[in-house]
């Protein structure tokens, strides 16, 4: 937990890497994902840097593998998932692979070229026979005068004329083809035109579509035979044919030749087709064995073309024989790093060895808290509302709890919350199958990622559930009422104004867990929930913010600023405790000095309202308690009451003034500058001290807290600054205090809603007693289960998420939390891969 409580300690680094070692040394460092590289050719153009030749040869390799993938896919040849990632390949495997993927790619090419040529001759010989077939009926009709099949072939020759042949005054020529079938009505209106009605147009469909050489996409065709006399309109209508992409073949005017031909190309069909299977075939043979292999070779080509997009970053050194390059790196890692510059000098056996050094600097690092599957959920809420500025406490630790814990209060149903715990265990339990599926709906991503924290708001809940003892809005008798029933079932079924006196029907002893559940019968349950749910949400929501700003003393500490500590921590808190956390004391004061046993003065009639004791001693108003009573609760009460006023009141001043003025007469703006801290001791420590190497002091960890005002600031800019930072904090004390009521009225709310469910939905199939009754049932079990699992379960916690992410981000973390820093994104294969294929989904 080190790591979560604050961000780890970083140093920034320059690398000395020979070039021939700089592609094995910089995959190493990918594999490990410890190093943020910064770009050291900034103003150079991204055309003009040293390895750009080697990144369009990757985007070459990419470009082929994108073509290989969409022919794989269209084959519908399964590609086979691995979750095993190959190593980035050394510069001979990449000859190697850029030489197979030209191979496959031109083999692929040539097949898929092959393939086409072959679907056209074999579509052009499909509408062929479909045409020599259905033009016997168009000749038939056309000589319509012609008496037996055995003359017909004379007559037909001897009026109309073949395609080849002259068409000669008296006989008819002809034009025979296959057109789409969306274009037969504008093709027939175009032909009518050009000859005023001098064609005849004769046409079939085709009963089956075919198919498109190039998409293999269904498409459907008409056969068509025009008739038509003379040159002049011949040449008109094969312009119109060719102007509606219609395809012409030839066709014998007799019926004996027609057969002939049909004959030829049904045999010329059965060969193409051998030789289309044949083809398909070794096409599909090809497919599969590159498909066990693509994704290999798409990860290889992605890390290849990061390594030398990364290379881009680094500088040449005046001799050319050195690159050299800035890295952020975790203080921890900095072994593995120099590890893997050495095995990158020792993989391409280089005599002159690459090293690290540390540098001073006075930027700010940048954040990096290591987490686990657990943890990240709760990290990205934290991150959500901005990145921890380097090395301040990390709420996200805190978060683990107090998330989970503040929406059970909200929630706040036992029922309801195994409903979520089930549904957080499932994704828990079953998250290496589920991340294996990588779903691309938004919503199932957004919950599979806070999978832990589902898990623990729906434990929490069933906690807070039995604290409430509030089961599907019904209350559980597992031990036994603490309250004794002094009546008869008749008096006390009656008789609907009858109370229960705790003096005389109470058994002194308390329920064991939770409320008693006599509360579900009592007409009070409301008045008395309300009260018990508003002050626990104040006592919760003061500790939450007492915790908030006692964290901001870790902060102080860690930046060496101990004067935070007496001007802003100090009175900050015994504002905070004087006022709000006094008026929890009087609470619980209030629940153990009145009892229903106890005399008058100090019975439940004469406890006094702990809101109005507040009110008066806010404003020195005296209170008006009933005859009796006793306005306070112990002596001398109204004393301290203003006396923790007028010591609050005085913290004002302290926490406007005090840290200015310190900052401004007693040297505090030299003191607070930066202070790099140095490294030397923490690496030696680690064994990070090699011969030849000196580790410099490094400034990145740097004792410089946010917001905390420059040296060249004016003294006025001073002022305002605190002012503002007094202000916000003494009006949130009781924005903020106001703010957590939410947790008495969403958990109230919610209680009701249920209740509202249970009585008007599920009650009328439990109350029939008749066989109606188990229909009813039936239907209002389903109905009631639906509405529990979408209104009460989702949306309702959908709407305590909310609320209790709020008072996170708002009342808890703005005591102590800045936010101002930026993300530490390491050079890292599998965030790199991850990206890539969150984009392609």
């Amino acid at each position: 937990m080190g790591a979560l409580f604050r961000s780890e300690e970083m140093a920034l680094c320059q690398l000395f890497i020979q070039p021939e070692a700089a592609y094995p040394s910089i995959a190493t460092l990918g594999e490990a994902g410890i190093v943020q590289f910064r770009d050291l050719n900034s103003d150079v153009n991204a055309f003009h840097r040293k390895f750009v030749s080697e990144v369009r040869r990757c985007d070459e390799m990419e470009r082929k593998l994108r073509y290989i993938e969409a022919e794989v896919r269209k084959d519908n040849v399964t590609i086979p998932e691995s979750s095993v990632n190959p190593l980035a390949p050394n510069p001979r495997e990449i000859i190697d692979l850029e030489a197979h993927l030209e191979r496959t790619e031109s083999e692929i090419l040539e097949s898929s070229h092959n393939a086409v040529n072959l679907k056209f001759n074999y579509l052009e010989l499909t509408e062929l026979k479909h045409l020599l077939e259905k033009t016997h009926n168009f000749f038939q009709e056309t000589v319509s005068f012609q008496q037996q099949e055995g003359g017909g072939d004379s007559l037909t020759k001897a009026l109309i004329a073949d395609d080849s042949q002259q068409v000669s005054r008296g006989r008819l020529g002809f034009v025979a083809g296959v057109v789409p079938r969306e274009r037969v009505p504008a093709f027939e209106r175009m032909l009518w035109r050009i000859s005023r009605g001098n064609v005849f147009l004769r046409q079939a469909e085709l009963e089956e579509p075919l198919e498109d050489p190039n998409t293999g996409n269904p498409i459907w065709k008409t056969v068509f035979v025009a008739f038509f006399q003379g040159e002049q309109l011949k040449s008109r209508v094969k312009k119109v044919c060719s102007g509606f992409h219609a395809s012409f073949y030839p066709c014998p005017s007799t019926y004996a030749e027609r057969q002939d031909m049909v004959k030829g190309v049904k045999a010329r069909l059965e060969d193409l087709s051998l030789v289309l299977n044949q083809t398909k075939d070794h096409r599909q043979r090809v497919l599969v064995s590159v498909a066990k292999e693509l994704h290999n070779w798409s990860v290889m080509v992605r890390k290849m073309k990061a390594i030398y997009h990364t290379l881009n970053l680094f500088n040449m050194d005046v001799t050319k024989k050195c690159l050299i390059g800035e890295c952020w790196v975790p203080v921890k890692d900095l072994a593995t790093v120099r590890k893997a510059l050495a095995d990158g000098s020792s993989a391409v056996g280089s005599s002159i060895p690459s090293f690290l050094n540390v540098i001073e600097t006075s930027e700010d690092p940048p954040t990096f808290n290591r987490t686990n599957r657990f943890t990240q959920g709760f990290q990205n809420l934290i991150d959500a509302y901005g990145i921890a500025t380097y090395r301040e406490v990390n709420p996200a630790l805190y978060t683990i709890i107090t998330f989970p814990f503040l929406f059970a209060i909200m929630f706040g149903d036992a029922g309801h919350g195994v409903i979520l715990a089930i549904f957080g265990a499932y994704m828990v339990i079953w998250e290496s199958s589920l991340m294996k599926k990588k779903s691309n709906n938004e919503i199932w991503n957004i919950f599979f990622g806070g999978r832990y924290i589902i898990l623990l708001m729906g434990l929490f809940s069933i906690y807070t559930g039995i604290i409430y003892n509030d089961v599907f809005s019904k209350m559980v008798n597992v031990f036994g009422s603490s309250w004794k029933l002094n009546y008869t079932k008749t008096e006390y079924m009656e008789n609907k104004d009858m109370t229960l006196d705790p003096r005389f029907e109470y058994t002194q002893f308390p329920y064991p867990v939770g409320l008693d559940p006599v509360w579900q019968s009592a007409a009070n349950k409301i008045v008395f929930l309300n009260s018990y749910k508003m002050k626990l949400s104040i006592i919760f929501g003061v500790c939450h913010m007492m915790f908030g700003v006692t964290l901001s003393v870790i902060n102080h500490l860690h930046f060496r600023k101990p004067m935070n500590i007496l001007l802003e921590y100090l009175p900050q808190m015994i504002f905070l405790t004087l006022l709000f956390f006094y008026m929890v004391a009087m609470m619980f004061i209030k629940w153990i000095l009145y009892a229903p046993q106890n005399e008058l003065k100090t019975s439940p009639r004469c406890a006094p309202s702990v809101l109005i004791l507040f009110i008066n001693m806010m404003l020195f108003k005296p209170g008006s308690p009933f005859e009796g009573c006793d306005e306070f609760m112990f002596p001398y009460q109204k004393d301290v009451q203003v006396a923790f006023v007028l010591i609050a009141f005085l913290c004002v001043p302290i926490m406007l003034f005090g840290k200015p003025i310190y900052l401004l007469c007693c040297g505090g703006l030299k003191k607070h500058k930066k202070v790099p801290v140095s490294y030397t001791e923490q690496a030696a420590s680690n064994g990070d001290l090699r011969e030849g190497i000196e580790l410099q002091p490094a400034g990145p960890a740097q004792a410089a807290e946010p917001e905390e005002p420059s040296e060249d600031e004016q003294p006025a800019e001073i002022f305002i600054h605190q002012a503002i930072h007094t202000i916000e904090y003494v009006l949130s004390t009781v924005s903020h205090t106001a703010s957590y009521l939410r947790l008495w009225a969403l958990s109230l709310a919610h209680a009701q809603l249920s209740e509202v469910l249970w009585s008007m939905v599920l009650r009328k199939g439990l109350e029939s007693e008749s066989y109606t009754g188990a229909i009813i049932l039936y239907f209002s079990f389903g109905a009631w289960a639906l509405f529990t699992v979408a209104i009460l379960v989702m949306m309702e916690g959908l709407s305590a998420f909310l609320h209790t992410l709020r008072l996170h981000w708002v009342e808890f973390m703005s005591k102590f939390y800045v936010g101002s820093g930026y993300l530490f994104q390491p050079f890292s294969f599998k965030h790199i891969l991850e990206a890539e294929q969150t984009e392609e989904d």
